[in-house]
């Protein structure tokens, strides 16, 4: 049965399928997807490429081992991202053969072509998908979930590696550059960051990592900058060097997201740089490491049960991971089961973990302006949860727009309600701004205090700076290129009469036909500059743009062969010490 034939038949039985016949309600049951957020939610996963088990399920329709590897890969690219790799249901439903094989290869190919009110996509109509993946995807999806290999100890171990021993390294800075000012930019597509100086605004050097590094971190003494790769890749790089470079590399796992460093100094002792720690996406798990080699010395599943429901899950993903300034603590964030671990590293063969339940899927976030309270937001839960870092507990759920995606926030001073936290969201236009100060501004503590509105959804990163009057938004995954190319500026002092539209895209004078989706404003350590990447395809140009903070006018644009997919940049000292 062809399924473009007739196609408004189809579309009629499909409506008839999802009403009469749904999959098992999920808990957190969607509205339609948007093309921001099919566009965030639809990554792709490093695992697509990892060998895994097929078992044969003698209920599940035949598939030709070509069929099978077709199902698998297009899987990791398109899916697991919502559905999870064991398919148990992620922000999307699940899809195990014990519901998919009771609706049938026919039912299948129509909710994989057409999507569902529910927030599948319309992988078919919307072109993504030919008619032989959709039917190999109607029938892979019944067959037994692929298990990735388990990543342990062992695994790890074997892919440490110390390229320069500590004793080796200098015991001075033996550069000239300013390292409080360099920014590490992420090269997405050629598993590399470029290391640029924020003063000449040149590249410093080119580091070879792990593919799109996800994230990057400064320890605390601001020598050492660590960065991870989605293939769960660690990179320790030193800034001491004559030409910073890695010193040490290991990989955590399969696929992964975070890594941060112990920064505490207090009564119990002086942990900075340490320890590091790093979470996979899988396993499920954290790993922490020596400080100084990347030596992996304790690992922690997340495997567990999710708040609320109670119901066991087989892959709650790490997601955030940030040091605490109050406690000898790491802020865990688990997606899937809405926990946040408070890891005490004290004593590592005695590990205390305090567990703070909140709401799935716990994601992105940042400090507020007093480094207490850990602001990350529960993206399917439209809502913020609040950490109290001092006092180990949920200070709050805050309800906000429709999928928030902060980064890490903006902080800054309202002129009604005090110090506030901003977000923005991926699947609305509002900004939320939400109170963070609950001493001399009780009543505006941790509440939605106001909305801004925004060019629209496909919102990733907004920042401020404490010696900033603005605040900025970048929309890279909205549809409409107008507004993914450029970025909407508001004045703190002056919030009612809404932003201003810089063309990033325009100013970075790109010849080409390149996306160049303009993404994650940054500060430099002084304030007064704001840096966006300028984001187009691996076979396009692209750059990045500085803007005048005081006066929003253009102040250079950087271009180079080497600048192949920018996509997150973070000044040295800013990240050192969590200003945003």
């Amino acid at each position: 049965m062809k399924i473009l034939k007739p196609l408004a038949r189809w579309v009629t039985l499909a409506t008839l399928l999802f009403t009469a016949a749904p999959f098992p309600a999920h808990a957190q049951d969607k509205k339609p997807v948007s093309p921001a957020e099919m566009n965030y939610q639809a990554g792709t996963s490093p695992l697509g490429e990892v060998p895994m088990y097929q078992s044969a399920n003698p209920k599940a329709p035949k598939m030709t081992q070509a069929e099978f590897e077709l199902g698998r890969k297009t899987y990791f690219e398109r899916c697991a991202g919502c559905h999870g790799v064991l398919r148990k249901g992620a922000t999307g439903k699940p899809l195990t053969p014990d519901l998919t094989i009771d609706k049938g290869t026919e039912y299948l190919k129509v909710f994989i072509a057409y999507g569902s009110p529910a927030g599948m996509p319309n992988w078919l109509t919307s072109g993504e998908m030919d008619e032989k993946t959709v039917d190999v995807m109607a029938r892979y999806i019944q067959q037994d979930p692929p298990v990735p290999p388990e990543f342990g100890m062992a695994q790890m171990k074997a892919t440490w590696k110390v390229i320069v021993p500590p004793a080796q390294r200098p015991t001075k800075k033996m550069n000239g550059y300013n390292i409080e000012n360099i920014f590490s930019t992420t090269l997405r597509d050629t598993g590399e960051v470029a290391l640029i100086d924020g003063d000449t605004k040149k590249i410093i050097n080119i580091v070879k990592t792990g593919y799109a590094v996800h994230i990057s971190r400064t320890s605390g003494s601001g020598r050492y900058l660590f960065v991870i790769g989605r293939d769960a890749k660690v990179n320790m790089i030193d800034l001491w060097m004559a030409t910073p470079d890695n010193v040490a590399e290991v990989r955590i796992g399969l696929e992964a997201r975070s890594v941060d460093t112990s920064k505490y100094k207090g009564k119990e002792g002086d942990y900075t740089d340490k320890l590091a720690i790093a979470g996979a996406y899988w396993p499920p798990q954290f790993v922490i490491m020596k400080g100084d080699t990347l030596e992996p010395v304790k690992v922690v599943s997340t495997r567990g049960m999710v708040v609320g429901t109670q119901e066991y899950h087989p892959e709650p993903r790490v997601a955030s991971i940030v040091a605490s300034h109050f406690k000898p603590e790491f802020v865990v964030n688990v997606k899937e089961t809405g926990k946040t671990l408070m890891v005490d590293y004290t004593n590592l063969d005695a590990l205390k973990i305090t567990e703070i339940g909140s709401a799935p899927f716990l994601h992105d976030g940042g400090w507020d302006s007093s480094k207490r309270y850990f602001m990350v937001a529960a993206n399917q839960s439209n809502k913020i949860s609040v950490i109290d870092a001092k006092e180990g507990k949920l200070a709050a759920l805050v309800d906000v727009g429709k999928i928030p995606h902060p980064g890490r926030g903006a902080n800054f001073i309202h002129p009604k309600f005090g110090p506030v936290w901003a977000t923005g969201h991926l699947g609305d236009e509002t900004i939320a701004l939400i109170g963070t100060d609950p001493v001399k501004h009780k009543a505006n503590a941790f509440k939605k205090v106001a909305d801004l509105k925004g060019q629209g959804g496909g919102a990733l990163f907004i920042k401020s700076h404490p010696k900033s009057r603005h605040l900025y938004s970048d929309t890279p995954l909205n549809p409409d290129a107008k507004i993914s190319q450029s970025v909407a500026v508001y004045d703190i002092k002056n919030l009612d009469k809404g932003y201003t539209v810089l063309p990033i895209a325009e100013w970075a004078g790109l010849s080409d036909d390149g996306a160049k989706r303009v993404v994650q404003p940054e500060f430099n350590k002084a304030g007064d500059e704001v840096w966006f990447a300028v984001w187009s395809a691996k076979d396009k140009q692209s750059a990045l743009v500085v803007v005048d903070d005081k006066t929003l006018k253009l102040k250079a644009v950087i271009k180079d062969p080497r600048l192949i997919t920018p996509t997150g940049h973070f000044n040295i000292y800013n990240t050192q010490h969590d200003v945003y």
